[in-house]
């Protein structure tokens, strides 16, 4: 058996004590299945007068996951979806040709102290549907399939494991699950998807007998056994492999170079839509060089 690929993230500090995690994209592994993205932001302090609101920016060609642990997020777009994040549900938000959205501190938690605490991973859209229609779908945490198996507590939040199914409209195969193993357990988790990895959140576990140390990413082949020795949560993610290269420049993934440079120019002419009731900022494009 190959070693264990472990992959781990890149540690941003966005200002105060805001701590992001990224694993994907790594310079080892450019996706997991059709994830392309995926970050790790907090456990953080938001204190009033904090601003770690991200501004209305664009997307193209992917979907994008946020699930929360703790805290809330308030998500609006140009769509019209105006949704509060809470922790335990899933929001699937598909840009497919192009949507603008916001992420900020809710209003009723404007002069609150809460902790911010989660996950946003970008999925790549099959290439037929890059070009689809934007949409959103929030799915409540109640609504959300969940088992026990032994010392395990198992969420199924986007695909198929263990014989239950999650509401997500996610593209087939694409599998997203969050675990707690108690003290001393054992999951075998099965090979669920052709790409797999697993990403413990706050401590360490050993996959087929190799620790994995909290906050790293393990991409696994095939079936894995996965043993804590202590209470630990963690992360699922896979799905089939990417077919066509897609390109990542900033906010947008796709097949082809020419489209990134297309919605490049779009955002520049403000022509890719606007968030109802957050138009007076949004995020500038970056100043860094297209596909080339």
């Amino acid at each position: 058996m190959p070693p264990l690929l472990t992959l781990t993230p890149r540690e941003h500090d966005l200002g105060g004590g805001f701590h992001v995690r990224r694993a994907l994209p790594a310079a080892a592994r450019r996706a997991v299945g059709p994830f392309v993205f995926f970050d790790h932001f907090g456990p953080a302090e938001e204190r009033p007068g904090e601003l770690h609101d991200v501004r209305p920016h664009p997307h193209i060609g992917l979907a994008t996951v946020t699930y929360l642990y703790e805290g809330a997020i308030h998500h609006r777009d140009s769509i019209g979806s105006d949704q509060v994040i809470e922790p335990g549900a899933v929001n699937w938000m598909s840009a497919g040709r192009g949507i603008v959205h916001s992420e900020r501190r809710p209003d009723h938690l404007q002069q609150t102290v809460y902790c911010n605490h989660g996950l946003q991973l970008w999925a790549a859209l099959p290439e037929s549907d890059e070009e689809s229609a934007p949409s959103f779908t929030h799915v409540a945490a109640a609504d959300i399939p969940a088992l026990e198996i032994g010392g395990a507590r198992v969420r199924v939040l986007i695909g198929e494991a263990y014989g239950v199914r999650s509401p997500v409209p996610a593209a087939a195969g694409t599998v997203f699950l969050d675990i707690q193993l108690d003290a001393g357990a054992t999951l075998d988790l099965p090979a669920l998807a052709e790409e797999l990895a697993v990403y413990p959140v706050d401590g360490r576990v050993e996959v087929d007998g190799t620790a994995v140390d909290a906050a790293t990413m393990a991409v696994i082949d095939g079936a894995a056994t996965v043993a804590a020795a202590a209470p630990v949560r963690l992360a699922v993610i896979g799905g089939r492999a990417l077919g066509a290269h897609r390109y990542l420049w900033w906010n947008f993934v796709s097949t082809r170079k020419e489209r990134i440079a297309q919605a490049a120019r779009d955002w520049a002419a403000d022509a890719m839509g606007q968030v109802p009731g957050d138009i007076e900022e949004r995020i500038p494009l970056p100043d860094r060089p297209l596909p080339g």
